[in-house]
């Protein structure tokens, strides 16, 4: 397969202008002050799980106006201030199975992994967005940055830090966070939009400069916003104006955390270009794993680099 955006040297010097709306400080901080008043009404539920080692748990939390969140809360048995992993998931999928963070748990950590709302776990989308949307989430309520339903998302993902701050099972001062696709570009923005995780490992972020995505790829989730774009030609630059304020590319600069990131230069999901030009905004400590037979997955060979990190940085 030839590479389909940009030659790896071409890459790591694209360096794109972010279209940072002039409100973007003032809109999370507006966003995330409403969110601080509303209360968690957390519930745990504790899983009969054959590893007796481990504390398991199908949790529950309030997030974005109201939003029932579900997760997984997996500790070991009588832990306390653990260093702690955070897990968001890829479009359209889920937390996945318990077993899935067994390598986690068992290393001494404690996890906590999260349903966004409405895809194809267990949290529910309470929100009502104004019009129609084509097939999918990237569309639903676009036509404001106010309504749009990532505005809901990254508060849900930000939210399951207050969830794992008030466990005795978690050190707020040592968690990460970690997910592919969707849920690597989760876990950039919730870098960027708050101080408490001191490491992020996003793996072939989604959600990050989505007019360059635009440009070169026709796969979905991308393809979403271009069928919607075709149906309602005169809402384009509403729409582009609305993702300014969830774009990646325009909150990258905010992370303080140190960042590990992988991209493949054969993914026609999420361009390569789209990962660099973002990474090349983060100012805190940073490494990008190029795979250049990579597509859009998570690649085997990355876990161990990934264990290392966070046991130096969350560990050590």
């Amino acid at each position: 397969m030839p590479i389909v955006d940009m030659k790896l040297e071409d890459l790591r010097a694209y360096q794109p202008a972010p279209n940072s709306p002039p409100d973007l400080d003032q809109f999370w901080g507006r966003t995330l002050a409403e969110s601080a008043q509303a209360p968690l009404n957390a519930q745990l539920e504790k899983l009969d799980y054959p590893v007796p080692e481990l504390d398991v748990y199908r949790i529950y939390y309030d997030g974005w106006r109201g939003a029932r969140i579900c997760g997984w809360f997996i500790a070991r048995a009588g832990a306390r201030s653990q260093s702690t992993m955070v897990f968001y998931h890829g479009y359209s999928g889920n937390k996945g199975q318990v077993y899935d963070y067994l390598g986690w748990a068992l290393q001494g950590y404690t996890v906590l992994a999260v349903d966004v709302r409405g895809q194809a776990g267990e949290s529910a989308d309470s929100d009502v967005y104004p019009g129609g949307h084509v097939t999918g989430w990237m569309t639903k309520g676009i036509t404001s940055p106010d309504t749009y339903y990532y505005r809901g998302v990254y508060v849900d993902c930000v939210r399951a830090l207050d969830f794992a701050v008030n466990r005795p099972e978690v050190d707020a001062d040592r968690i990460g966070i970690a997910g592919v696709s969707q849920g690597g570009g989760l876990s950039l923005a919730v870098a960027a939009l708050d101080r408490r995780p001191k490491l992020s490992m996003p793996e072939v972020p989604f959600l990050c400069d989505f007019r360059r995505a635009l440009d070169v790829t026709d796969k979905n989730p991308y393809q979403e916003i271009a069928m919607y774009c075709h149906r309602f030609p005169d809402r384009v630059e509403t729409v582009f104006n609305t993702l300014s304020y969830v774009d990646n590319l325009n909150l990258a600069d905010r992370i303080s955390c140190p960042v590990l990131v992988t991209v493949g230069l054969q993914d026609l999901i999420c361009p390569p270009s789209t990962i660099f030009g973002t990474y090349h905004r983060i100012a805190s400590e940073k490494e990008i794993r190029v795979y250049p037979f990579g597509g859009h997955e998570a690649y085997p060979s990355h876990h161990e680099h990934k264990l290392r990190w966070a046991r130096r940085i969350l560990m050590g």
